[in-house]
């Protein structure tokens, strides 16, 4: 075995983000590694490249035990990566990026002539015929890719780790960058392929590895599975489970509140259309690079949507930033709440009152008072676990984070509320309570559109769910229609029975 991983192991504070985990790649194999957010594939990428250093478990190349203490040295040992992001430099020549640190020398200068021959022949290596002294960034993404595959290629030549390198590129462009992972494989490279697009996991792997909760669920040979089953794997969840349905799908359709017509972006989500009942609940449903959270974000205003008109009953919605969406009532809890929700050095009490506060103004600061009023009404209403309002948030538990930046939402009183993601990341007791949460809030009218991997989740709290696959939304579920059964089957692309 050309690479070989055994019992991996990496926690941070409050987490085990690899726990036990086998892993091992051929030569001459191209072997794919999936799973949902929060699964541990980039901390074991991060672990194998010495961007991470293991708390437990071993790692061989050929055979012999390494202990990569950087990148560069995993690299000097044989293991690149390149990522979904080309991390090169666009400014300078593709000669340059492919030679960058080891150009040739003439008389102790670079030499500029042999740099283009070298870099010239490498890619010819790959079937590339381009302009090598352009700009890098003058080129296309899939021709970036191909770059940065060959620099990554010649300074390690033994594993490579493609880290969702097809996520921007077309048809015609994923073709151009399979052709070179085949004749890779050919050459005897292992490589490691990081995706959330399972049509090309089965038409370029030779076998699935899969994480979740930073655990490995399975290593199977591509030709093996079916769709149905590797989503089941990544999901946790097989079709015959039972589901506790405690919401009632049955009850009356409500009033329509707001309606989006073609909205979209192209490279982004495919256009779309889709109506929010006054207290309902929609549900988003579907994998890691679904489209889902893209949804959200041209909803509220984060991505600017190329076409279509958001409008309610009064009228046409400018949604053209979030700034706007706010003021049109709309409110957005996103999914990393460490990176985008929480200001972790802020009190429980300014985190609660920044969204109002913006929206305010900083030129009218909200008094003291008030501020205290509100902090504590929401930290006694949601339960919020801490010492006093002025605790800093980021000393308080994952969940109790969740609630008080649903608090800063709910104390600007939205009609519409997207909920990303709300109970990733915390114990099983925060998880019912936002889900109560929810509940108590839709029956005041409140519109709740939440996104989840969690298909029990959705189920529980759901009116509609939309599934989404491959950047378009696909299948619409109401009633008695959602069920695990059928959302499972929506997003595999199966017939739901």
């Amino acid at each position: 075995m050309l690479l070989s991983i055994r019992s991996l192991t990496k926690a941070f504070p409050g987490t085990r983000a690899l726990d036990d985990v086998d892993f091992d790649v051929a030569a001459g194999e191209v072997h794919a590694l999936l799973g949902e957010n929060g699964a541990g594939k980039s901390t074991l990428i991060k672990c194998l490249t010495g961007a991470y250093q293991r708390d437990a478990g071993t790692i061989a190349l050929d055979g012999a035990r390494i202990d990569p203490r950087s990148t560069s040295q995993a690299q000097e040992l044989g293991i690149g990566t390149v990522y979904q992001e080309v991390n090169l430099l666009p400014n300078l020549t593709v000669a340059q990026n492919l030679m960058f640190g080891r150009e040739p020398r003439r008389f102790g200068l670079v030499d500029s002539r042999r740099t283009r021959v070298v870099a010239q022949a490498m890619l010819q290596q790959y079937g590339l015929d381009i302009n090598v002294d352009r700009d890098l960034g003058t080129y296309s993404v899939a021709i970036q890719q191909i770059v940065a595959i060959a620099r990554a290629v010649s300074l390690s030549g033994k594993v490579l780790i493609l880290d969702e390198p097809t996520a921007s590129l077309d048809r015609r462009e994923v073709e151009m960058v399979f052709d070179v992972v085949r004749d890779l494989r050919d050459r005897g490279l292992g490589i490691v392929f990081v995706s959330h697009f399972l049509d090309q996991v089965f038409e370029l792997t030779d076998r699935v590895t899969i994480l979740r909760n930073g655990r490995k669920i399975v290593t199977e040979t591509t030709s093996n599975l079916n769709r149905m089953s590797l989503i089941e794997h990544m999901l946790g969840r097989a079709l015959e489970d039972a589901v506790s349905e405690t919401h009632d799908h049955g009850k009356a359709a409500a009033p329509r509140m707001l309606q989006f017509d073609g909205i979209g972006r192209a490279g982004v989500i495919d256009p779309f259309d889709m109506t929010v009942g006054q207290g309902e609940v929609v549900g988003l449903a579907g994998l890691l690079g679904s489209g889902r959270t893209e949804t959200a974000e041209m909803l509220f205003g984060l991505r600017q949507s190329q076409g279509g008109q958001a409008r309610d009953v009064d009228g046409p919605l400018d949604l053209r930033n979030p700034r706007a969406a706010i003021g049109a009532g709309f409110g957005f809890a996103p999914e990393d709440r460490k990176t985008d929700g929480i200001v972790a050095d802020l009190s429980v009490r300014q985190n609660i009152i920044l969204g109002l506060q913006a929206r305010r103004g900083w030129a009218r600061p909200v008094p003291r008072a008030e501020q205290n009023r509100l902090a504590d009404d929401y930290i006694r209403k949601l339960d919020i676990r801490t010492s006093d309002r002025e605790k800093p948030i980021g000393e308080l538990s994952g969940g109790n984070q969740q609630k008080a930046v649903l608090a800063r939402w709910l104390a600007m009183n939205p009609r519409f509320l997207i909920l990303d993601e709300p109970t990733r990341g915390i114990d099983v007791g925060a998880h019912a309570e936002i889900l109560r949460l929810i509940e108590d809030l839709t029956a005041q009218g409140m519109s709740v559109l939440v996104i989840s991997s969690e298909i029990d989740e959705l189920v529980a709290v759901a009116d509609r769910v939309i599934v989404l696959r491959d950047r378009r939304h696909v299948a619409e579920l109401t009633g008695a229609e959602v069920t695990g059964d059928r959302i499972m089957r929506a997003i595999a692309d199966e017939a739901a029975a």
